[in-house]
C-alpha cells in the first residue's frame, strides 16, 4: 500500500535535517536569550530565502538531471575559471564540512550524555569520548547502505523527534504570544544585534544544502511533471525545519526571563525543570542528539555530492569515489570529536571559504536558472529572480560577517 505521507517527505527533509544542527541550536538559543522574541523575523526571512533557493535547486535537478556541482562544472568552460570554481567549492564544502563534522558528532554525544554517565576516559592525559565512535558508526552504516529511501526514513524520524521536543517545550513554557507575533512581523534590530541576525540567516541558508538538494531530488522525482509535487514537499520540509528553529528561540527567550544564565541547550534544560521536572534534561538531550546526528549524516553526504559534481564524476551513492569522500569527512569528524580536538584554524578557514562561496554559488545558481537552453520553459520567472537577488545581497552580508569574524575588519 502506498504511504499517503510519502509525498510530503523526501529530499527537503534532508535539507531541514542538515540545517538544524548543534550550531543552529546554539545560535537560536543565544538569540532568544539576548534578544527575546524580537529577532524571529530574521528566521522568517531565512525560511523564505531557503524555500526560494531550494526550489531552484530542486527544479534544476529534476529538469536537467544534474546536480548543482555538475551544472556549475558544465557552465565553466574556461580552464582558469573552472579551476577557481572547483577550488572554491572544494574549500567551502569539502573542507568546511570536515571542519564542522566534529561539532556535529560532539553535539550528538552531548545529547547521549543525558542518558548515560560520562563515558569520557583519559588516555595518557588525553580525554577520549567513545560515544563519538557510536555516532560515527550509525552514520557510517546508514550512508554505506546506499539506500536513499532508508536515509530519508531515518532523517524523517529524527526531524519528527526534534519537532516533538522543541515544539512541545515551546508550547509548555507558555510564551508571550503577542510578543512572538511582533517579533515575527515587525522587523527591528539594534546595531549590537546585527551579527546575530546574520548568524540566524547564515545557519539556515547554507551552501552545501544547495548541492545536496539538487542531487537528491533526482532520487525521488523522475519527470518534469512532478515539479509541483517537489514544491509541496519542499515547502513542508523547510517550513517544518524553520518552525523547529523558531521554537528553540521562543523556548530560550521564555526560559531566560528570570535573569539566569542560558548559553547552551544544557542551561535551557535546567531552566525547564520547574515545568518538565527531572525529564527536562532527558528531553533536551533527545533534541540535541537528534540535531547532532542528522547533521553528522547529511554533512558528509552533501560534501560527497558537491565534490562529485564539481569534479565531473557524475557519481552516485554506491560509487567508490562518492563513498571515499563522505568517509573522509566522517572519519576526520569522529576523530576530532573523540579526542576533543578543537579544529580552530580549520574552522576559520571554513568560515572564510563559506563567506566567499555562498554569494558566489547563489550568483551561479541564479545565472544557471535563467539559461533557456538548459531549462527551457522551466527557467526562472521574474518573481524568482527578484527573490534571488535579495538572497544574494543577504549572502554578501553573511560573507562579510564570516570574513570579519576571522580577520576582524571592524
Amino acid at each position: 500500500m502506498t504511504n499517503p505521507f510519502r509525498k510530503y517527505f523526501g529530499p527537503s527533509t534532508l535539507v531541514a535535517a542538515a540545517f538544524i544542527g548543534p550550531g543552529t541550536v546554539t545560535v537560536c538559543t543565544l538569540a532568544g536569550v539576548r534578544s527575546g522574541y524580537s529577532l524571529l523575523w530574521a528566521l522568517l526571512f531565512s525560511i523564505i530565502a531557503t524555500l526560494v533557493l531550494q526550489e531552484m535547486t530542486g527544479r534544476l535537478g529534476i529538469v536537467t538531471r544534474k546536480g548543482l556541482g555538475e551544472a556549475i562544472y558544465s557552465q565553466l568552460s574556461h580552464p582558469l575559471v573552472r579551476g577557481i570554481g572547483i577550488l572554491l567549492v572544494l574549500s567551502a564544502i569539502l573542507i568546511g564540512n570536515i571542519a564542522y563534522e566534529g561539532g556535529n558528532i560532539s553535539g550528538a554525544v552531548l545529547g547521549l550524555d543525558a542518558f548515560f554517565l560520562s563515558l569520557d576516559v583519559s588516555i595518557n592525559g588525553v580525554q577520549f569520548y567513545p560515544l563519538s565512535f557510536v555516532i560515527g558508526g550509525i552514520a557510517f552504516w546508514l550512508l554505506f547502505s546506499g539506500s536513499f529511501k532508508r536515509i530519508v526514513q531515518v532523517m524523517t524520524a529524527l526531524v519528527g523527534l526534534m519537532s516533538i521536543v522543541f515544539v512541545t517545550t515551546a508550547v509548555v513554557i507558555m510564551p508571550d504570544l503577542p510578543s512572538i507575533a511582533k517579533g515575527l512581523f515587525l522587523p527591528s534590530a539594534s546595531a549590537d544585534e546585527l551579527l546575530t541576525v546574520i548568524a540566524l540567516v547564515g545557519t539556515t541558508v547554507v551552501p552545501y544544502n544547495l548541492f545536496l538538494h539538487a542531487s537528491t531530488v533526482q532520487e525521488k522525482y523522475e519527470r518534469v511533471s512532478q515539479l509541483s509535487d517537489m514544491r509541496i514537499e519542499n515547502a513542508v520540509g523547510i517550513i517544518l525545519g524553520g518552525i523547529i528553529s523558531m521554537c528553540i528561540v521562543i523556548t530560550s527567550a521564555a526560559a531566560a526571563t528570570d535573569g539566569s544564565e542560558v548559553s547552551s541547550a544544557a542551561d535551557m534544560a535546567a531552566q525547564l525543570e520547574p515545568l518538565l521536572g527531572s525529564w527536562a534534561k532527558d528531553y533536551m538531550g533527545i533534541g540535541l542528539f537528534a540535531a547532532g546526528i542528522t547533521s553528522a549524516i547529511t554533512a558528509p553526504l552533501a560534501a560527497a555530492y558537491a565534490t562529485s559534481g564539481i569534479l565531473g564524476w557524475n557519481a552516485r551513492l554506491s560509487d567508490i569515489r562518492f563513498r571515499l569522500v563522505w568517509m573522509a569527512v566522517l572519519v576526520v569528524g569522529v576523530l576530532f570529536s573523540a579526542f576533543s580536538i578543537d579544529p580552530v584554524r580549520l574552522i576559520e578557514f571554513a568560515q572564510v571559504a563559506n563567506g566567499i562561496t555562498l554569494p558566489v554559488i547563489a550568483i551561479f545558481l541564479l545565472y544557471i536558472m535563467n539559461e533557456p537552453l538548459l531549462l527551457g520553459p522551466s527557467r526562472n520567472s521574474l518573481r524568482h529572480n527578484i527573490f534571488g537577488v535579495i538572497v544574494i545581497l543577504v549572502a554578501l552580508l553573511i560573507g562579510f560577517r564570516s570574513l570579519n569574524s576571522v580577520f576582524g575588519f571592524m
